[in-house]
């Protein structure tokens, strides 16, 4: 199990060094098998946070466009690039008022960055050198994941949350410890952040602030007006609980979630994936999100008047 020390220290309060936490925990019977320092080797010099306030039409190239970036110093700087994820804000600015916020991992020239597209595993290190790219000069560029060495994700750059501050060291705004716990069975307890917060706090007396257990429903009806669960062997799993959550629109989930699921080794996929993900991890609770419509329609070519969630283990 992965545990992120900064998400862990919203559970519970750290005084220990992270390499004391780290033989307490094994000495406790909670094997720590590798400290990962996620961020280390960024220069704080030349790999900083920046917001992107102007994106513009590349003059010799559809597929790519010029992106002003203010990283803290006197005058933005222009670099050329062809993440998608940028393209939809084509011809906009912070200027004009149309452009949103877009906190981005910006690398300064003479960064040393993952060479996103070597073939040699694990992919070599590069420094960045200024470049003509048709036609425009480039000395700086927006990061995706994996040229952070952060993940595969290579699809787009990596969008920073909107308070990010623009100028700060990306190491020290985005870098963090990792524990790595190899847990035996009857250390299941431990298998959530919720579970090593409550082991953190036994072992040093740190206090906990684990999160309110609580479930507010809205609205008159219930649940089961619209979907049965039926457990075909109760002796394997004797509680099944579904719930129905209306008016949800799929899209990217936050910012800090997705980087909180990564540092615990998971990818980020969706706002309804990653929360059940997400809890899972921090509770230790196994989630599933099913598409109502999805279920109803089924049920209704069978005959049925409402969806059936069927439990086998």
């Amino acid at each position: 199990m992965l545990v992120p020390i900064s998400w862990l220290k919203e559970y519970v309060d750290i005084e220990l060094s992270v390499h004391d936490l780290a033989e307490r925990l094994t000495l406790a019977g909670l094997e720590v098998a590798s400290h990962i320092q996620v961020g280390d080797w960024w220069d704080p010099e030349t790999i900083v946070v920046g917001q992107v306030v102007a994106v513009k039409p590349h003059p010799n190239a559809d597929r790519l466009v010029l992106v002003d970036v203010d990283h803290g110093q006197p005058e933005p700087q222009q670099v050329v690039t062809g993440a998608p994820n940028l393209f939809a804000f084509k011809g906009q600015s912070v200027a004009a008022g149309d452009l949103p916020v877009l906190k981005v991992a910006f690398a300064r020239r003479g960064a040393t960055l993952v060479d996103a597209y070597s073939d040699q595993r694990p992919r070599p290190f590069k420094k960045l050198k200024p470049a003509k790219i048709r036609g425009i000069r480039s000395e700086g560029m927006v990061c995706s994941e994996r040229e952070l060495g952060i993940s595969e994700e290579h699809e787009g750059i990596m969008l920073l949350p909107e308070d990010a501050p623009v100028g700060t060291p990306l190491r020290d705004y985005l870098g963090d410890d990792v524990l790595e716990l190899e847990l035996t069975p009857d250390m299941a307890r431990c298998l959530s952040m919720a579970g090593v917060a409550r082991e953190v706090h036994a072992l040093t007396g740190g206090a906990l602030h684990l999160p309110e257990d609580a479930w507010q429903p809205s609205g008159d009806d219930r649940a089961e007006a619209y979907v049965d669960v039926a457990i075909e062997d109760p002796s394997l799993c004797q509680r099944y609980t579904a719930i129905i959550i209306r008016d949800v629109e799929i899209g990217d989930s936050p910012a800090w979630m997705q980087d909180r699921l990564r540092k615990a080794g998971m990818r980020p996929i969706s706002n309804i994936v990653d929360i059940t993900n997400y809890v899972m991890l921090e509770l230790g609770q196994p989630l599933h999100a099913f598409d109502y419509d999805l279920l109803l329609e089924r049920a209704q070519r069978s005959g049925a008047a409402k969806p059936v969630i069927t439990v086998r283990t």
